[in-house]
C-alpha cells in the first residue's frame, strides 16, 4: 500500500480532501504539518460544538492510494477539480499491517458503574461477577457505544435508578444501547423511538444480537400511553422542543432522565420542563450533565 503526502494551508484542507476522495483516494488524513515541533498548534472546540477552525494553519495531507493507482495522475485530477496548481508532493510505501486488528485493539470493554459492562463483539468477555450486565456492541458513533460521557451518564443512571419491572421509553434510541441496558437491568417493557429509520433498524439488530426483546419504531408509530421511566439522550435544543411531549409520556410518579446537555445549558433545559416537573443535575461528566426528575402524582 502506498501513501501520497503534501502540505496545504488551512482554507484548502477540506477542499483538497474532498477532491482527492472523488479522484479515487482510499482515505485522506489531515494532520498539523508542524506536529512534534515548537510550532505545533492545538486545535479543539467546546464539547458538543464545532471548533472555530477545522484544520491547522499549515496542514499535511496523507493520502492512501488504491493498489496500482498513478499518484501523479490522481493528484493532477484533484488539483484540476479544486482549481489549484499541483503542489510539491512525495510518495512512500506503507508497511503491511492488519488494520482491522489494529483498529479493534483500540476498543476495550467499557465498565459503567458497578453493574454494566459494554464489550465489543470481537473481544472476549473478561472475568466479572455473574450479576454484571454484559452488552455486546461494536464501536460506531460515540453516542451509541457508552464511550461518550452522555451515554455513560444515562447508563449509570439506569443502573442505579431503574425500578424493577418498569415500563421504559428510550426516546432517540440511536444504537439501542440504553434500551438494551434497560431490558437487561430488569425493565418489563422497553420501547425505543428514533426519527432516523436506520437507527430503529440498528436498535432492533443490536437487541437481537444481545438476546433481548424490545420494540423500536419511528415517532409516528408510537401508540398512546405513559411510561414509568423515560430517558432521552439527545441534545439541548431538541430536548427543549420535546419537553411537552416527553413529559406527557411520563406516568404520575414516574422518572425522567435527560442527557446530551452541557453543564452550562442545564438551567435552561430544566426551565423548559418546569411547567410539568422539577429537574436537577444528577451527575456531571467531562462538561456534560444528566438531568433527572420525578413526575408529581
Amino acid at each position: 500500500m502506498r501513501e501520497l503526502l503534501f502540505d496545504c494551508d488551512e482554507p484548502q484542507a477540506e477542499t483538497w480532501s474532498d477532491a482527492l476522495l472523488d479522484a479515487g483516494a482510499l482515505a485522506v488524513t489531515v494532520n498539523d504539518a508542524n506536529d512534534g515541533t515548537a510550532a505545533e498548534q492545538p486545535l479543539y472546540g467546546e464539547p458538543g460544538m464545532e471548533p472555530a477552525a477545522h484544520a491547522w494553519s499549515r496542514n499535511r495531507l496523507m493520502v492512501i492510494l488504491p493498489e496500482g493507482a498513478d499518484a501523479k495522475a490522481l493528484l493532477q485530477q484533484a488539483a484540476q477539480a479544486v482549481g489549484l496548481p499541483v503542489p510539491e508532493w512525495q510518495e512512500r510505501e506503507l508497511p503491511d499491517a492488519d488494520w482491522v486488528r489494529l483498529t479493534q485493539a483500540q476498543f476495550e470493554p467499557i465498565p459503567i458503574g458497578e453493574r454494566v459492562l459494554i464489550v465489543p463483539s470481537w473481544h472476549e468477555v473478561p472475568s466479572v461477577p455473574a450479576s454484571t450486565v454484559i452488552i455486546r456492541l461494536d464501536p460506531g458513533l460515540a453516542f451509541g457505544t457508552g464511550s461518550h460521557p452522555t451515554t455513560h451518564l444515562c447508563l449509570e443512571w439506569l443502573s442505579e435508578q431503574l425500578p424493577e419491572g418498569a415500563q421504559v421509553l428510550d426516546y432517540g434510541c440511536g444504537s439501542g444501547i440504553l434500551a438494551i441496558a434497560a431490558v437487561r437491568l430488569g425493565a418489563a417493557q422497553v420501547v425505543g423511538v428514533d426519527i432516523d429509520e436506520q437507527a430503529v433498524e440498528t436498535t432492533l439488530y443490536n437487541a437481537r444480537n444481545n438476546g433481548v426483546e424490545l420494540d423500536a419504531m419511528l415517532p409516528d408509530a408510537l401508540p398512546e400511553g405513559k411510561f414509568q421511566v423515560v430517558v432521552a439522550n439527545i441534545l439541548s435544543n431538541p430536548l427543549k422542543v420535546l419537553a411537552p411531549m416527553l413529559c406527557g409520556r411520563v406516568a404520575p410518579g414516574g422518572k425522567l432522565a435527560l442527557s446530551g446537555v452541557l453543564a452550562r445549558q442545564a438551567e435552561e433545559v430544566a426551565a423548559a420542563y418546569q411547567p410539568w416537573l422539577e429537574l436537577s443535575v444528577w451527575q456531571e461528566r467531562e462538561g456534560w450533565v444528566c438531568l433527572h426528575g420525578r413526575m408529581p402524582t
